[in-house]
């Protein structure tokens, strides 16, 4: 093995090199180098280190070890470049140093070297250095801080989802349709296939939005601060303003303070909505019970605009003003998927048949009916918990997950065929 200045120019490929002032200083190196790289390795000095991690033929090279002793301190901005060189490579650096000060050694190694053995080489630590660096980077999980590990709740933001929209819009108060909302989001994020997909719930109702009541989640100063200039959000200040559910689900609440629901424009809701479609699988949006001027704005983006109603005059009347509200402007009232709350036993005949007669004189298909889950669901709520985690078995809750289920289904078979 020569040990020259210069890289071998034998047709295997280059796949290590020693950068030293005199490798010759260290012969157990060049020993190990040659028993664990045989001929695919070459040593340069500082000097030319530099210029060949310049060239093409340094790229794919898996690692250098930079080998200095004492004496080579003094040489420490020469050393600096090179692993900055190799780092721009994307070749992992390995420091051998026999007799080196701590702060030298630190200063290197907060350059970006990514291991560290000293000379002499104790047994087999050349070896097990090598397999450390030829391991790939763990990959660490949205949300944990890659270099501590820790949980940090800040999901990092890629812009690279195509989400599925679903405002809820309760037809009446009282309908249930925050409750609706929170626990639906829920349970897409409970869904066992869906580990890697994003929920998150956006409670646009200004003025009395619970949806961080409903979670147990207090409300950020930051929600204002978005809500005021759309015009600079991008997908890092939505989730910062945004607070994690258990680990699981992100929820943009409503602002500490009332708002009128006119603060906010079309454009305004509608640069929200882009911006979390493109970082979530499922954007749920608890919208208000008013239809104000951006309700248009929500439901053009929309997937599926749930409207929660009860089996009422009431919510009758107000379903038929909605409907020709929607026709007049000529907005996609086809998209409004009728979801009724507390609906009838399945022993109710006479409940059932009132069900139908009020789909028949509104013209609608109410597609889901939801069971009554009594007063376990107002504990939950009031607990700040979903029904999954408060109880399990509530008939609500088991509606709601084939609900989830179906929509998570439905959207990995729309994505199947788009791929």
């Amino acid at each position: 093995m020569s040990t020259k200045a210069t890289v071998h120019s034998d047709p295997a490929p280059i796949l290590a090199c020693t950068i030293s002032r005199d490798v010759q200083r260290f012969d157990l190196l060049i020993d190990d180098m040659e028993q664990e790289l045989g001929e695919a390795w070459g040593d340069l000095s500082f000097e030319d280190a530099l210029v060949f991690l310049k060239q093409p033929d340094s790229t794919g090279m898996q690692f250098v070890a930079i080998a200095v002793d004492s004496e080579d301190e003094s040489e420490l901005s020469k050393m600096n470049d090179v692993i900055k060189a190799a780092k721009a490579k994307k070749i992992k650096v390995l420091l051998i140093a026999n007799q080196v000060s701590p702060s030298v050694l630190y200063q290197m190694q907060k350059l970006g070297a990514d291991d560290f053995v000293p000379y002499p080489l104790p047994e087999g630590a050349l070896h097990e250095a090598i397999e450390r660096l030829r391991k790939p980077a763990p990959v660490m999980p949205d949300g944990y801080d890659p270099l501590t590990g820790a949980y940090t709740g800040i999901m990092k933001a890629k812009g690279d989802r195509n989400g599925v929209i679903l405002p809820v819009h309760g037809m009446a108060g009282g309908v249930g349709a925050t409750t609706f909302a929170a626990n639906l989001a829920w349970e897409l994020c409970l869904i066992p296939e869906s580990e890697n997909t994003k929920v998150c719930i956006i409670d646009l109702d200004l003025q009395f939005g619970s949806i961080g009541t409903y979670l147990d989640l207090p409300r950020k100063e930051a929600v204002l601060e978005v809500l005021g200039d759309t015009a600079g959000l991008d997908a890092d200040s939505l989730v910062k303003s945004m607070l994690t559910f258990n680990d699981k689900l992100y929820v943009l609440t409503a602002p500490t303070d009332m708002l009128p629901l006119e603060m906010l424009s079309p454009e305004d809701i509608g640069r929200i909505l882009d911006v979390a479609q493109a970082n979530f699988d499922f954007v749920i949006v608890d919208m208000p019970h008013t239809v104000v001027a951006w309700t248009e704005a929500v439901l053009t983006r929309a997937h599926v605009y749930f409207a929660l109603l009860e089996l009422d005059l009431r919510s009758a009347q107000n379903i038929l003003r909605f409907i020709r509200a929607l026709k007049a402007e000529a907005l996609p009232h086809d998209k409004v998927r009728y979801v009724l709350n507390r609906g009838p036993k399945f022993t109710d005949l006479s409940a059932k048949a009132r069900v139908k007669r009020m789909a028949e004189s509104l013209d609608i298909d109410i597609e889901v009916q939801l069971p009554d889950g009594g007063e376990q669901v107002t504990q939950a709520n009031d607990h700040g918990l979903p029904i999954a985690e408060n109880g399990a078995k509530n008939p609500l809750r088991k509606e709601l997950q084939k609900l989830a289920k179906s929509l998570f289904d439905l959207n990995q078979s729309a994505e199947a065929k788009r791929a």
